[in-house]
C-alpha cells in the first residue's frame, strides 16, 4: 500500500492538522478533506448564495482531485453538510 499526501495550490490550504487529500494506492482510492466556498484568486469566501458556494467548493475539490491525477468524473460518493439544515431549499437538489 502506499499513501500519498496530496497538496496543490489551486484549492485552499488546510486550515488544521490535514492535508487536502490522501491518495491511497492499493485500490487506487483517493480521500480528500472537506473543502469550503474560498475562492484561492481572493482568499475569501464566495458571496452569492449556497449555489455559487457549492459551486466554489466542486472547483476546489477538481483542484485536489487533479493534483492527485484524478477527477470528478471518479468520484463515488459525496457528502454536503450545510452550515444550517432545512434553511436552503436549493441545497436538496443536484447542482
Amino acid at each position: 500500500m502506499t499513501k500519498t499526501i496530496i497538496h496543490t495550490d489551486k484549492a485552499p490550504q488546510s486550515v488544521g492538522p490535514y492535508s487536502q487529500g490522501v491518495s491511497i494506492r492499493v485500490d487506487r482510492l483517493v480521500f480528500t478533506a472537506g473543502q469550503i466556498a474560498i475562492d484561492t484568486k481572493t482568499g475569501e469566501i464566495v458571496q452569492g448564495g449556497i449555489e455559487k458556494q457549492t459551486l466554489q467548493v466542486i472547483e476546489n475539490l477538481r483542484a485536489v482531485l487533479e493534483a492527485a491525477g484524478t477527477g470528478l468524473e471518479h468520484v463515488v460518493k459525496n457528502h454536503r453538510i450545510p452550515q444550517t439544515h432545512g434553511r436552503f431549499p436549493e441545497n436538496e437538489r443536484d447542482l
